[in-house]
């Protein structure tokens, strides 16, 4: 079973081949070839047992409606050249579901999205009940690029026993962690795990995650590019000595910073909610392993910290999340259907496909105009996991996740509220913030060099959109 990561998947520098499987999966508006008017679906929740779960949502969809739906799983790393394909052949799907917001971004800079059918949805589901800062995110000048469906979180897991025994306040600024990954660091025990390689996604999201507590930005509200701010050379000096001092030597990447924190090898993790299932020993195929799991698996969960937001000596708490949404295609001949099966997802539907990844799929609407909080409560008893199944408020306790359940609330993200989601989605092909990283992390560089390299990188591409 292929592990999700959190959809740390790298997108391609270059268009890949489109298969014809996937190019043929629909006629002129996105129904079959016999013209019966199905809708076809792509959802970038291509796991087996997730589309699987998609489409027995959709059967019930069917049953109510008599609108028949096709789930085509679509992976993320080929969803750009899959998605410019299918418009240029005009076999567009009618609806596309857990896009990224780079995804939305790229769309939406194509001229593929009905904002007009988003609209509607959202207006017939009640704008009230949905995260303010999720319909931000999917929205621009003010126009409603996407429906929100749910989001997951970038957090720092720390060791609080180790903590505690210390003496050491919860790392929430860039002081504390410094200060903990000091007195922490040993022969045994790293002071922390972070990401390095410079081709990962993962890395961009790990800094960013650091890096918005700072009030270091990629653009300014001139688009101008800020990446060599001071606030921002201040992100890399911290990422820096993290890395060279007090982190396990080698290139670290989404598992080895994940195996590292599960074998009890370090004390802090940047790492995204998907942990929170495999950390309470709920998946065979990434249990945890420090000394203390092999007699009780929910070890670590018990004794691991979650910070939702990190505040730097520039700025103020912020962390970097991630909203996934549904999208209507434009010009299709089924948007009625289309509109009537997101507003199903996001209802009738919403918390069966809440319950496909609870550890991920934290609910952006709260719940109807009748019931407030209907889905944020119908959350709490979902149970997550794949080999064992429990909710995650079994093993974490209530704080924890009523923060996990207000952090979509409060998720930053660069580029996006300067309308640049066009140039963000464009460096997740290029990677120059991880390149700069690597380049830190190896010696190259130092933070003013890195920040000065990143932002070079990031005028480059800016100038490749113009």
């Amino acid at each position: 079973m292929k592990i999700d990561h959190g959809r740390f998947w790298r997108l391609p520098a270059a268009a890949l081949l489109v298969t014809a499987a996937l190019t043929g999966c629909g006629d002129d508006g996105g129904g079959d070839s016999d013209g019966g008017g199905t809708l076809t679906v792509w959802s970038l929740e291509n796991q087996t047992d997730r589309v699987q779960a998609t489409q027995a949502i959709a059967d019930k969809f069917t049953a109510a409606s008599g609108v028949k739906v096709k789930i085509v799983a679509t992976d993320e790393n080929q969803f750009s050249s899959l998605i410019t394909s299918a418009a240029a052949a005009g076999t567009l799907p009618d609806v596309v579901g857990a896009l990224p917001l780079g995804a939305v971004a790229q769309m939406s800079t194509n001229d593929l999205i009905d904002t007009e059918a988003g609209k509607a949805v959202v207006d017939a589901l009640g704008p009230g009940t949905f995260s303010p800062r999720a319909l931000e995110l999917t929205g621009q000048d003010g126009k409603q690029l996407a429906i929100p469906s749910d989001g997951w979180a970038q957090l720092l897991f720390y060791r609080k026993d180790l903590f505690d025994a210390a003496g050491l306040a919860a790392p929430d600024t860039y002081d504390k962690i410094r200060q903990a990954a000091q007195r922490l660091n040993s022969k045994d025990v790293a002071g922390i795990s972070l990401a390095t390689i410079g081709n990962d996604a993962f890395t961009e999201q790990t800094f960013e995650n650091l890096a918005l507590g700072n009030g270091c930005e990629l653009v300014d509200a001139n688009k101008t590019v800020t990446l060599d701010s001071p606030q921002c050379v201040q992100t890399f000096q911290l990422y820096g000595d993290l890395v060279k001092n007090f982190s396990v030597p080698g290139a670290q990447d989404v598992d080895t910073t994940r195996a590292t924190y599960f074998s009890g090898k370090a004390a802090m993790v940047v790492w995204s909610s998907f942990l929170l299932d495999e950390m309470a020993g709920l998946r065979k195929d990434a249990l945890p392993t420090c000394a203390q799991c092999r007699s009780d698996p929910e070890f670590l969960a018990k004794n691991s910290g979650i910070v939702t937001a990190i505040a730097g000596p520039a700025g103020k708490p912020s962390q970097f999340g991630e909203i996934t949404s549904w999208t209507i295609t434009r010009d299709g001949e089924n948007t009625e259907s289309a509109k009537k099966f997101v507003q199903y997802m996001m209802n009738e539907g919403y918390t069966d496909w809440l319950g496909i990844a609870p550890e991920g799929k934290f609910p952006v609407r709260k719940g109807t105009q009748q019931e407030a909080t209907k889905f944020t409560a119908a959350w709490n008893d979902l149970p997550a996991g794949v080999d064992t199944k429990k909710p995650l408020g079994d093993v974490y306790a209530k704080d924890v996740i009523t923060a996990l359940q207000n952090s979509p609330d409060t998720f930053q993200r660069w580029g996006f509220p300067q309308k640049q989601g066009a140039l963000v989605g464009a460096t997740l092909g290029e990677l120059p913030v991880p390149k700069a990283v690597n380049a830190l992390a190896g010696g190259e560089l130092d933070a003013a060099g890195a920040a000065k390299r990143a932002a070079d990188d990031v005028k480059s591409i800016q100038k490749s959109l113009e």
